[in-house]
C-alpha cells in the first residue's frame, strides 16, 4: 500500500463509507477499517462495503479499534498520512443500557488511533465528535467556543473525552487534530436507528412513529453530502499551532446545516414523500435527550468556506429513493 494512504475507520459505517468513496472518486488511495459489529443490521454495513471493494485503491482491515496489539500493528505496517477517524460506538439512547461498549469503542479505541498517530507519523488527525458534547446549553445557536462540560448521557461524554483527549495529544506530541461536531447526519445508506430511517420504515409498515416530547423538538439535519464535501475540505487543511488551545494544533469545528427542522416538519416532509401518513406515537422526553440543536458553522465557512447546499426536502427525496431501491419497497 502508498505511503500515501488515507486510513478511514468505521469505513463501512455511514459517514465512513460516504468519506472513503469520496475519497476514491478523488484517486486517493484509501484503506479501511471496521469491526462490522452487530448494534445495527451487519448486511447494510456488508452491502457498503461490497461497493468500497469494487473501488480501485481500496483495501480493507476488519479490525476491533479496542484491540490495542491489531491497532498498532495496523498503524506500523501502514504509516498512514491522514487519518479520518469515523468509527465509534453511537447513539445516545444505546449508551444507557449497555456504557461498557462506549468505554471500549470510544475511550480505548481512541488511544490507540491516537497512539498509532503518534509513533507512525501520522501528518493530521480527522476525528468525529458530536453537537451530543453540548448537553444541556440551552443558547442557541451552538458555538465551539460555549462551555460543553454537561453531557446529558454517556455517549456525549465520550466524545467531549475524545476532544480533550485529541487535544493532549496535539499539545504533547504536535499531531495536528481536527475534531468535528457532527449535527444530525442523514441520506443515502443512513444508520438504521435514527430518525428519518426509522420513520421511514414506520411510515411504509403502517406501524406509529414514536414522537418524544410530543413532537415539541427541532434538529439540524445534515445531509451526508455536505457532511462529506467538508470533511474533504479539512484533510489538507491542517491545524497550526499558536493562538487557540496553548498552542497545540488542533482545531474543533461544527458540521452542521446552520438550520434547525421543527420535527414535526420533518415528519409532515416524510409524509408528502412517501405519500403516506404516519401514524403517530406522542411521548414525553426521553433521558439523555435535549430539546434543539443548531450548529454555528461560522468558523467552517472561514477556514474552508463550507456551505452546506442540501435542503430537507431535497435530502429526504434523495434517501427516501435510496431505501425503496436498496429495499426494494
Amino acid at each position: 500500500m502508498s505511503d500515501q494512504a488515507i486510513l478511514v475507520t468505521g469505513a463501512a459505517g455511514f459517514v465512513g463509507f460516504h468519506v472513503a468513496r469520496r475519497l476514491l472518486a478523488e484517486g486517493r488511495t484509501v484503506m479501511g477499517v471496521d469491526n462490522l459489529n452487530a448494534y445495527y443490521e451487519p448486511a447494510l454495513k456488508q452491502a457498503r462495503l461490497d461497493i468500497l471493494r469494487g473501488e480501485q485503491g481500496f483495501t480493507f482491515e476488519r479490525v476491533d479499534l479496542a484491540d490495542r496489539a491489531s491497532m498498532a500493528a495496523l498503524f506500523a505496517q501502514h504509516r498512514f498520512s491522514k487519518v479520518i477517524h469515523l468509527a465509534a460506538q453511537a447513539g445516545v439512547r444505546y449508551s444507557i443500557d449497555h456504557p461498557h461498549a462506549y468505554a471500549d469503542a470510544n475511550l480505548e479505541g481512541f488511544v490507540n488511533v491516537l497512539e498509532g498517530c503518534r509513533h507512525h507519523g501520522c501528518g493530521h488527525l480527522i476525528y468525529a465528535s458530536s453537537s451530543s458534547v453540548y448537553g444541556a446549553n440551552t443558547k442557541l445557536p451552538f458555538s465551539v467556543a460555549d462551555r460543553a462540560d454537561h453531557p446529558v448521557s454517556l455517549y456525549a461524554a465520550t466524545k467531549k473525552a475524545n476532544e480533550l483527549m485529541a487535544h493532549s495529544y496535539s499539545h504533547l506530541y504536535r499531531i495536528p487534530t481536527t475534531g468535528l461536531r457532527f449535527f444530525t447526519v442523514y441520506g443515502p445508506w443512513g444508520r438504521p436507528d435514527m430518525a428519518i430511517f426509522l420513520f421511514t420504515k414506520a411510515i411504509m409498515a403502517g406501524t406509529p412513529i414514536k414522537l418524544f416530547n410530543h413532537g415539541k423538538m427541532q434538529r439540524d439535519f445534515t445531509y451526508v453530502d455536505d457532511v462529506t464535501r467538508g470533511i474533504l475540505r479539512l484533510i489538507d487543511h491542517v491545524p497550526e499551532g499558536g493562538g487557540e488551545g496553548n498552542g497545540a494544533p488542533a482545531r474543533i469545528y461544527n458540521i452542521g446545516n446552520n438550520r434547525p427542522e421543527d420535527l414535526m416538519h420533518v415528519v409532515a416532509v416524510l409524509e408528502k414523500t412517501l405519500c403516506r401518513e404516519a401514524i403517530k406515537e406522542m411521548l414525553p422526553m426521553q433521558p439523555g435527550d435535549v430539546l434543539a440543536t443548531y450548529a454555528d458553522i461560522d468558523d467552517l465557512k472561514r477556514d474552508v468556506d463550507f456551505r452546506p447546499q442540501t435542503s430537507i426536502e431535497d435530502g429526504i427525496r434523495e434517501f427516501v429513493t435510496w431505501y425503496r431501491d436498496h429495499y426494494k419497497i
